[in-house]
C-alpha cells in the first residue's frame, strides 16, 4: 500500500507591526512642562491662588499641563477634572 507524501509547506509568521498613532503632547505644551520644571528646580515655582509653593515634579508637571490647556495647546483633557454640566 503506498503511502502519500505530503511536501511540507513553510508557513509565514504573522507580524505585529507597531501603529503609529498621533502625539498626544504637542511640542509647544512641552515648553510650558519644560518652563515649570526649571521654575521648580530653581525654588521659584509656585501654585494656585495663595501663591503656595510647588513641592513635588508631579505638581510642576500638573501646573505646566494646565498652562498649556489653558493657552490652547493640544494637550489631552485631565482625567481627574470635573466635567461640566449643561
Amino acid at each position: 500500500m503506498a503511502t502519500a507524501t505530503r511536501k511540507k509547506t513553510a508557513r509565514k509568521k504573522k507580524t505585529t507591526r507597531k501603529k503609529t498613532t498621533a502625539r498626544k503632547y504637542s511640542p509647544a505644551a512641552g515648553e510650558y512642562v519644560r518652563e515649570e520644571m526649571e521654575e521648580f528646580e530653581s525654588g521659584r515655582a509656585r501654585s494656585g491662588r495663595n501663591g503656595g509653593k510647588v513641592t513635588s515634579r508631579q505638581q510642576a508637571i500638573a501646573i505646566g499641563l494646565a498652562e498649556a490647556r489653558r493657552a490652547g495647546k493640544k494637550v489631552p483633557a485631565n482625567p481627574n477634572a470635573r466635567k461640566k454640566k449643561r
